[in-house]
């Protein structure tokens, strides 16, 4: 079997455990995996936190992101342990591009209101989504007990985040994967198809799929990472 730690980075709005249902398939497999938390400060911070954790690490690393965590892979990922980069649902900016950037350019097909800034004490401002909007824009081939506990348990996200630019495009140089539901309505699928052609990705389309699909559609997703794996194992064979 390949000798890769395969690090899965959660998006915002969200926190690790929503790849449980990956990492379940993944470690029963024999790989080695980790989930740390992804601290939603920003994409230089989070991507720095990243990459410190990458720092500490032996083995080549397969770098997975979903959703914002996208973002932070594509700037983490620069690292030479980096073997490749797996894109779930991800965002994936181009050097100097921020996720609004892209939102910009294909729109987000949720409708009406989602957001609720709140302001900290020290004055800085995060972003939450609506607890009753959650399951139906994010999430809704979850189960609804599921959804409705993510939809309380959510983690803010620096509201600034989402214009931050990236520093660096790792997919540039990296080989890269991804997977995306046709029924995510944050990230529009328009978007995603222009993102993982632009950076030479190996796409699965998962018809009807939502926001959140490492939690609908888990076989696949671990499958989309299993596949970068072998395949970066086989690559640096060669």
């Amino acid at each position: 079997m390949p000798s890769r730690t395969i690090v899965l980075i959660h998006g915002a709005f969200g926190d690790a455990s929503s790849w449980r249902p990956v990492y379940d398939r993944l470690v029963s497999d024999g790989h080695t995996v980790l989930a740390p938390p992804n601290p939603l400060r920003g994409i230089p911070y989070d991507a720095s936190f990243t990459a410190s954790v990458i720092d500490q690490l032996e083995s080549p690393v397969i770098l997975v992101g979903h959703s914002y965590g996208g973002a932070v892979i594509t700037v983490a990922g620069s690292s030479d342990k980096v073997a490749g980069l797996v894109y779930v649902a991800g965002v994936a900016p181009d050097e100097g591009e921020s996720v609004n950037d892209l939102q910009g350019r294909f729109p987000s097909l949720a409708m009406g209101p989602l957001v609720r800034p709140a302001q900290l004490a020290d004055g800085s401002v995060e972003v939450s989504i609506d607890p009753a909007r959650f399951h139906d824009v994010f999430a809704a081939d979850v189960p609804d007990a599921d959804a409705a506990f993510m939809a309380i348990s959510q983690r803010p996200v620096s509201a600034t985040a989402f214009d931050d630019p990236a520093t660096a495009a790792a997919w540039r140089a990296k080989p890269s994967w991804a997977v995306f539901g046709t029924a995510d309505y944050p990230v529009a699928p328009e978007l995603h198809r222009f993102s993982y052609d632009r950076a030479g990705s190996k796409v699965t389309e998962v018809e009807g799929a939502s926001h959140f699909l490492m939690l609908s559609q888990p076989d696949i997703v671990a499958g989309v990472i299993r596949e970068a794996v072998i395949t970066s194992a086989v690559n640096l064979a060669a």
